[in-house]
């Protein structure tokens, strides 16, 4: 069908799929991105690849019509120019976005290569979410639990308030007293914070050490590098922009003060192995091996972000695991940040304490974007159980607002990522093998859970 994008779809076709006579096509932008060997391609693998240039043509048209939409583009940059100059409105978007998907599943009844098979049942699911955010964009609203099953591929089952009672006490022994209990762990933990003149001298350390442990498991390609800034008026505390060629630009919030847990925790999340090492090896072996180009945009409402977050915040504990975070803290990060030593391990106890709460987000992000409870609701619930002050309390909340039922990724994608990879009580090398896999190929949610 024609339209008034014939212009990016017919270039985007040509980029992915070459031509019948077997001439080699070259994807280029900021990097060469694939020299594909169309000769034998078989026909129903060639449509996959028509239908994944029009896929891609699709994604950039609909970021145009919501910021941040695209989390990632490194494609080639006139793609997206056409894309920008020249977008079809939601309602066309939207109906394009079906006929796509139903174009899509007559070609994978098709196909018999099981990596051709997994590309579609990838694309399939992109759509999905594309059709879903396009309906909101339009004013439709799903429940809680529907908007994050459309969106990230998996239907969060949430606890009540009530299991995490067990939770709070633990904390409470912790850090005993008079006054709210969030008071006082927010007192306690100040102690940990990095003064503002050594935050760049504590992160560039802690990430260097997530780096160091991640290369040695995962090969990095040549050439590698990051960005990294600290900046203001963000809903997040962290945020990896990649830039495509193996390179990204970290950032780091610091509307309030960053206390040292957060610096291995964003360092292996931001960083290595998490959303830098996940884009690099999606490019590397994707992208540039395959020719999938499809993988050169990122949409941040798809599952791919379930599979992101759940393997850095997975990375974290990959890399420093079991005692091994605790010493790096004590041993390298307090001295550069000019934190006094603590003379017993109850930071730590606290840290991993507050850490069995964090599920408690999810309930209260439902109840909130359910409409069962209001903000200020929601403000007070967020510092009674994830206990923090009102500020943090406060961003929480409006993080909610901005990214909705994005926040099932964090500890719902940590959860399935982690069974995975711990299925069998594999050896740590295993462990990383299984990571380097998974982060290498388009998987879902739902190839994690059937394993």
């Amino acid at each position: 069908m024609m339209c008034k994008s014939t212009t990016l779809a017919l270039a985007a076709a040509t980029i992915l799929s070459g031509c019948a006579t077997g001439q080699t096509a070259r994807v280029s932008g900021t990097s060469d991105i694939a020299a594909i060997n169309v000769r034998r391609t078989p026909a129903s693998a060639q449509a996959l690849n028509d239908i994944a240039a029009t896929y891609l043509r699709l994604t950039l048209e609909i970021g145009t019509h919501e910021d941040g939409y695209i989390d990632a583009y490194y494609g080639p940059p006139e793609l997206k120019t056409a894309a920008e100059a020249a977008p079809r409105d939601k309602p066309a978007l939207l109906a394009a976005t079906r006929d796509l998907t139903a174009r899509l599943n007559d070609t994978a009844r098709r196909l018999s290569d099981p990596q051709d098979r997994r590309r579609a049942a990838f694309l399939r699911a992109q759509l999905r979410a594309g059709e879903t955010r396009l309906m909101m964009m339009q004013g439709t609203r799903f429940a809680f639990a529907d908007e994050a099953e459309r969106l990230f591929g998996v239907r969060p089952q949430l606890q009540p308030f009530a299991s995490y009672d067990q939770h709070l006490a633990a904390v409470e022994a912790l850090v005993p007293g008079i006054g709210p209990l969030a008071t006082r762990v927010e007192a306690f933990l100040d102690r940990f914070t990095i003064p503002k003149g050594r935050l760049q001298k504590v992160f560039d350390v802690a990430i260097a050490r997530c780096r160091g442990r991640s290369l040695a498991h995962i090969p990095m390609p040549d050439g590698e590098s990051f960005r990294l800034e600290f900046v203001t008026g963000k809903s997040w505390s962290g945020y990896n922009y990649y830039q495509g060629a193996y390179h990204s630009l970290i950032q780091v919030n610091t509307d309030l003060p960053i206390r040292l847990s957060r610096a291995l925790d964003l360092g292996c999340h931001e960083g290595y192995p998490g959303h830098h090492l996940l884009n690099m090896k999606l490019e590397e072996k994707l992208v540039k091996e395959r020719g999938w180009a499809e993988f050169s945009v990122y949409p941040l409402y798809s599952p791919q972000s379930l599979i992101a977050e759940g393997t850095a915040n997975f990375g974290i504990d990959l890399a420093f695991p079991e005692a091994s975070k605790a010493a790096t803290e004590r041993d390298v990060l307090m001295p550069l940040a000019e934190i006094p030593v603590p003379s017993d391990d109850r930071y730590w106890q606290l840290l991993k304490a507050i850490d069995a709460l964090a599920g408690a987000r999810l309930t209260i992000a439902q109840q909130y974007l359910d409409g069962v409870i209001d903000r200020p609701t929601a403000v007070t619930l967020t510092q009674k159980y994830l206990l923090v002050s009102e500020k943090r309390a406060e961003q929480s909340v409006s993080f909610t607002d901005q990214y909705r039922s994005y926040v099932i990724n964090y500890g719902l994608g940590e959860a399935i990522v982690r069974a995975h990879i711990e299925r069998g009580k594999p050896s740590r090398d295993e462990m990383w093998r299984r990571m380097a896999k998974l982060v290498s190929e388009p998987t879902l949610p739902a190839d994690l859970l059937t394993k």
